[in-house]
């Protein structure tokens, strides 16, 4: 039998709010929530998951966690409407999301991103406000400040006129996530933001997370990782293209969850060991 071999979590350390949220086996209602019931994604004859339900909370830090392949960024992105949902719906305040999606702030992965796109950290962070001043206008000195304090929330001020691709792959992840709070949105979804970026970056990233979430916004994040930073997560979602569980950490990483993941006995071992 294969042996996977997890981190030991301090799962009573607790980064956001402390209510739990209940393992969701419907598609229960609450407004405020954005609600998936039964959503399935075919590529071609391929299917990429199956019959997913779900509740995302505003006012915690949600992960979507999974290995390679398990449908991660899929799920994600068909919340969004950029991957055609077989089955299934996304709601949001009793509406399907994909026709609120201007309450969305949405980053993709890094890898996807043109990086040889001819502009500057300030160019890139005012494109968070088209959604709100439209195109081919003039910004106004209201988006201008709410650049230059989205640029300092992330540490990334005195990097303004530099070219985009000059950048470390951590200060290109600081960068967009300047853009998407210059969205002012309800919705923050983030896929693999962790990837490539150094530590200081990581630090930042869930200082901004964490504060959203404690300003009631909801937040999602695709992660790949089950080391260290999965503590920061108040709830989440493992998939392996089936909903494996969903909750609070407490309630999702137990060892049967775990090995119907990603397979094999899973066996807990301490750093301090």
């Amino acid at each position: 039998m294969k042996t996977v071999s997890y981190p030991k979590f301090d799962l009573s350390k607790r980064k956001l709010g402390e209510m739990p949220l209940e393992v969701v086996k419907s598609s229960a209602n609450s407004a405020e929530a954005i609600n998936i019931a039964h959503l399935g994604v075919h590529y071609r004859t391929q299917e990429a998951l199956r019959d997913v339900n779900c509740i995302i909370k505003p006012g915690r830090l949600t992960g979507i966690f999974g290995p390679n392949g398990a449908g991660k960024s899929t799920l994600m992105k068909a919340m969004l409407g950029l991957v055609p949902a077989s089955r299934g719906t996304v709601l949001y305040h009793g509406k399907p999301l994909m026709q609120q999606l201007d309450k969305v702030a949405y980053v993709p992965q890094r890898s996807q991103i043109d990086w040889t796109y001819p502009a500057t950290v300030w160019d890139v962070v005012m494109m968070g406000r088209v959604k709100k001043t439209g195109w081919f206008r003039n910004f106004s000195t209201v988006s201008r400040q709410v650049a230059k304090s989205a640029l300092e929330r992330v540490g990334m001020t005195e990097y303004s006129d530099r070219p985009i691709g000059q950048l470390s792959g951590g200060q290109q992840q600081r960068v967009f996530l300047a853009r998407a709070l210059t969205q002012e949105a309800e919705i923050f979804c983030f896929d693999e933001p962790l990837v490539g970026i150094d530590q200081k970056t990581q630090s930042v990233v869930f200082q901004v997370f964490g504060e959203l979430a404690a300003a009631g916004k909801i937040v999602l994040v695709v992660n790949h990782d089950l080391g260290e930073s999965i503590t920061h997560f108040d709830d989440l979602i493992l998939l392996n293209r089936d909903l494996i569980a969903t909750g609070s950490r407490q309630q999702v990483l137990t060892e049967d969850n775990l090995s119907s993941a990603y397979g094999g006995k899973v066996i807990y071992f301490s750093d301090a060991a």
